[in-house]
């Protein structure tokens, strides 16, 4: 069956989701065709539109945010002495929710993956490096996935750290091998942190 344009190009759009498939994308649009009343297209484009005019990312630490510098970043109540470096800015969201970890982050948006070819220089590995020259810095807690390309990433980073005078440690027990940060529960995330290692 043939769509009209402009479902065809809302199933294209709905497809750039992962885990979204054709057959879902199609179903999606299709609700959206058939379900939703104007009003709720008009709320779905303005939240999309938001999106694209007042979320960005921090300059400091790459953190998702509405404000220059984030929430985080601004805080001087914070412990300015220890970063904890993620692969994704959501993996903050997920940390922030223990409620037990007041340091700072930094977001590397991505991880290393030669099968990818995605290297070194196409994370925000330059930018932390950057941010560790600022000797307040006493404790750097690696929590990339405990995937082959977070491991990849934790050791890179561990290497580039050797000889400073910085702690460099890795998030231990509490996430299963293979997992993502993203979904794991507090609890999780909070063993992670306090039973972190020196590596």
């Amino acid at each position: 069956m043939k769509y009209p344009e402009a479902i065809d190009s809302l199933i294209e759009a709905l497809r750039k989701y992962p885990g979204v498939g054709r057959k879902t994308a199609e179903r999606y649009a299709l609700y959206t065709v058939n379900r939703f009343s104007e009003e709720d297209i008009d709320n779905i484009v303005s939240a999309y539109l938001k999106i694209k005019e007042d979320i960005f990312k921090c300059p400091i630490c790459g953190n998702i945010t509405d404000t220059d510098p984030c929430y985080i970043c601004k805080d001087e109540s914070r412990d300015q002495s220890t970063m904890i470096v993620v692969e994704d800015a959501r993996d903050i969201i997920v940390m922030e929710k223990i409620n037990k970890y007041h340091g700072l982050y930094h977001v590397l948006n991505g991880a290393i993956s030669p099968s990818e070819g995605v290297g070194p220089e196409d994370i925000n590995i330059k930018g932390l490096l950057e941010r560790l020259k600022n000797e307040a810095f006493k404790e750097v807690i690696l929590a990339t996935n405990l995937s082959n390309e977070g491991e990849i990433t934790a050791q890179y980073i561990s290497r580039l750290l050797e000889g400073t005078n910085i702690l460099v440690t890795r998030i231990a027990h509490g996430i299963p091998a293979g997992g993502n940060i993203e979904y794991a529960d507090e609890i999780t995330i909070f063993k992670a942190i306090e039973g972190r290692r020196k590596i």
